[in-house]
């Protein structure tokens, strides 16, 4: 056809120019600058919700402490949580395929569209629950494009010899940017709930933009077709694991939990078979897999995604418990109003974040010179010893200790987040650095909704021993009917936790104002006060953290194990393509 040589033309322009631009010195850092912005929003949606939802749910006009209305609230908060832990191996093995650039683009547009419908909803109550529950899936699509592709981005863009510094960055960004998600929460929230998801629109376009003007694909690509049937068993498996977990901690029937309940038994032990055949499939029948098992008999690729899940274990749902800590016992009880707890709650956290900050880029530097484990496995070991500190803690503190406890766990997560990242990557051969970014970032996004679903069910556990005969003197004490008082000694532990997270007066909450207006003047004031719920929950919310910190202890132990059986520095060596 004639026009054909004025289409090659064009396209062998386009690869000059894009040479032209990844070979300038400046380019590596145009690629890790984008990608720490695509995953720094990417994270801080990930946990902008959490403060913010009080001011949500009113906007949208919907108790979410209602009967029923339980699992919108989980679902809103962990739905995109679940949405990017199973497709980022599916967009990692795209960008292998079409170019990880192209997947990356595509993310950022993806969630700049979703960040702005969140903000349009008309509809309230139920229905407006669900649009946004919808609308945060979709977002999650795009973030899940976004953290697949960023690594194996920096990967392909930096030498050897940088790496750890550059994935670091980017981890720690990624971290930081799940803490920063609760203070931009707290702060929006109450001047405008739409705020929360608006506030990403103008720095996602702006990503999108210069994205598509200033990144190029340099890596290796390899032409393949996708493993449909792989993508589907591995997104139905871990979907329906992910759902059982989060109804799992749902009240069923006369349970504090559902994990006896048939619907979660059967979506737990179905998902873990449908993953197994989905093993069957990459392993035997599919030509081009889009999980590469084969990856796993790379030690320091399969040490570095153990010590990442079990060091996610330990951290996820720490976020939860010390959020609930404090807005449900210490910042009450230290003048706090209950409405202004979630702010404030994110602010206390703040020396985590700069533990993050601070070891993250120097223990990623470090690594380039000396390899991963020494790092990683220290930084699991301090981030243990932190959880033990923690544990003894007592539950109404004082802040300086709890601050340095924070900061030493952030400081041993930081040194370890960057280095094992790096080791990770620096393992994997050239063409399948997206599809071994996407499974790393699986195991750390899964670990994260696992950690949730551990940390309540220990939470629980260990508050449904003592809580209900604690709650139930305490309000007879006070006059509250004993019939009353044993209905609220009833509810399932989760309802209390989640008064606490959302920064409702729990007593007020979950007494109802029928009650407290039978009561005296004195009484009704005793019982909200800022005093009476924390005094109460106090004990056995210490049992609780008991175990839950036990658990964090030992999961911190076991990956720093991992970590040390990764071996020395390793770089692989890729003789096909001399990577």
């Amino acid at each position: 056809m004639p026009s054909t040589p004025a289409v090659t033309d064009r396209a062998q322009l386009r690869q000059q120019r894009a040479a032209n631009a990844t070979a300038s010195p400046h380019y590596k850092w145009i690629a890790l600058s984008n990608t720490t912005l695509g995953v720094l929003i990417a994270t801080i949606n990930s946990s902008i919700l959490l403060i913010a939802l009080p001011d949500i749910f009113r906007g949208i006009q919907i108790d979410p402490l209602a009967p029923g209305n339980t699992s919108l609230l989980l679902w809103l908060i962990m739905g995109y949580m679940v949405v990017t832990a199973v497709l980022v191996v599916s967009f990692g093995r795209l960008g292998d395929i079409y170019g990880r650039v192209k997947m990356y683009n595509a993310g950022f547009a993806v969630f700049s569209l979703f960040s702005i419908l969140l903000t349009v909803t008309w509809l309230n109550g139920t229905a407006g629950v669900l649009w946004l529950i919808v609308m945060r899936i979709l977002q999650g699509v795009g973030g899940a494009m976004l953290m697949a592709n960023s690594n194996a981005i920096i990967t392909d863009a930096f030498p050897v010899n940088q790496r750890g510094l550059a994935l670091g960055l980017n981890q720690v960004s990624g971290i930081a940017g799940s803490f920063l998600g609760l203070i931009i929460g707290g702060l929006l929230g109450p001047i405008d709930w739409r705020l929360v998801f608006l506030v990403s629109v103008p720095f996602s376009i702006f990503g999108t933009v210069w994205a598509y003007l200033k990144l190029h694909d340099t890596g290796v690509r390899r032409p393949a077709k996708l493993d449909w049937w792989g993508n589907i068993t591995f997104a139905v498996g871990l979907i329906a694991v992910l759902v059982g977990i989060t109804y799992g901690i749902q009240p069923y029937g006369h349970h504090t939990m559902g994990w006896t309940s048939p619907w979660v038994l059967g979506a737990m032990i179905g998902g873990v078979v449908v993953l197994g055949v989905f093993c069957v499939i990459e392993m035997k029948v599919a030509a081009e897999p889009m999980f590469h098992l084969d990856l796993f008999r790379i030690r320091a690729f399969t040490a570095g995604n153990l010590a990442s899940l079990l060091s996610g274990l330990g951290r996820g749902g720490l976020m939860f418990i010390l959020i609930i800590w404090l807005q449900g016992i210490w910042l009450p009880r230290h003048g706090y109003s209950f409405a202004s707890t979630p702010l404030w709650a994110g602010i206390y956290m703040l020396p985590m974040t700069v533990g993050f900050l601070i070891a993250g880029p120097v223990s990623g530097w470090l690594s380039d010179r000396f390899g991963a484990r020494a790092f990683a496995t220290g930084g699991m070991v301090v981030a243990a010893l932190s959880f033990v500190w923690l544990m003894l803690i007592p539950v109404n503190f004082g802040y300086l200790e709890f601050a340095a406890a924070l900061l030493v766990n952030g400081l041993g997560m930081g040194l370890f987040a960057s280095p094992n990242r790096a080791g990770i990557m620096n393992s994997l051969p050239a063409h399948q650095r997206g599809v071994g970014a996407g499974m790393s970032t699986t195991f750390q996004n899964a670990a994260m909704v696992l950690s949730i679903g551990i940390f309540f069910s220990l939470m629980i556990t260990g508050l449904s021993h003592s809580l209900p005969a604690t709650l139930s003197s305490g309000l007879t004490a006070h006059g509250v009917p004993a019939v009353a008082a044993n209905r609220v000694a009833a509810l399932p532990p989760v309802s209390v936790l989640f008064a606490s997270l959302l920064g409702y007066n729990p007593i007020e909450t979950l007494l109802g104002p029928d009650i407290l207006h039978q009561l005296p003047a004195h009484s009704a004031a005793a019982l909200t006060s800022r005093d009476f719920f924390p005094s109460v929950i106090s004990g056995p919310f210490a049992d609780g953290l008991t175990v839950a910190f036990g658990f964090a202890i030992a999961a911190c132990l076991i990956a720093a194990v991992a970590s040390m059986l990764r071996g020395g520095k390793y770089v692989y060596t890729d003789p096909e393509h001399g990577h």
